[in-house]
Order: C-alpha cells, then sequence, then structure tokens
C-alpha cells in the first residue's frame, strides 16, 4: 500500500471512528461525517485520475454533488433540532417524542 493510499484510509478510519465513537453533539456526528466523503472524494478523484479512463471521471464529481446535498441536508437537521431542543446534544434527541 502506498503512502498516498494509506493516508486516505487513514483519514476515512478516523472519520469512522470519531462517528462511533464521539457522539455527543450533532455538529460533531456532521463534521466526521464529512471527513470521510471529503477523504472518499480524494481517494476516488486520484483514482479516476491513476486509471485514465473517462469513464470513471465523472464519479468522483457526483460523489461531491451528494456530499453537498448531505451536509445541506445535516445542516438543517441540526438547525431544526437546535431550534426545538435548544441544544445539539444527541441524548436529548429521541424518535418516539416526536
Amino acid at each position: 500500500m502506498t503512502p498516498v493510499h494509506f493516508s486516505f484510509t487513514l483519514a476515512f478510519t478516523l472519520g469512522f471512528s470519531g462517528l462511533a465513537f464521539h457522539r455527543k453533539h450533532l455538529l460533531s456526528a456532521l463534521l466526521c461525517l464529512e471527513a470521510m466523503m471529503l477523504s472518499l472524494y480524494i481517494a476516488m478523484a486520484l483514482w479516476s485520475f491513476q486509471t485514465e479512463s473517462t469513464m470513471f471521471s465523472s464519479a468522483p464529481m457526483m460523489l461531491l454533488a451528494f456530499s453537498a446535498c448531505e451536509a445541506s441536508a445535516g445542516l438543517a437537521l441540526l438547525v431544526a433540532t437546535s431550534r426545538t431542543h435548544g441544544t445539539d446534544h444527541l441524548m436529548n434527541l429521541n424518535l418516539l417524542q416526536c
């Protein structure tokens, strides 16, 4: 495994472990998701550049578009929950009370 591939794998793993173990605030969960998506985007862009195929050149842009949609939906949920609950702590969110 090259050092570049190792660094992107490590970035994805750190984002995933941050999402799994440090679930106190909704904003930190969203930042971990964005770190995971950023590492996937850079890895896919380098992969399509290394294969030199025009067939896979649109895949990183599609992933970036989906990542932007995910970020906007996450921020909308963050604003909605902070307005209704007064905080972004994940412990205060209960689906049974909605």
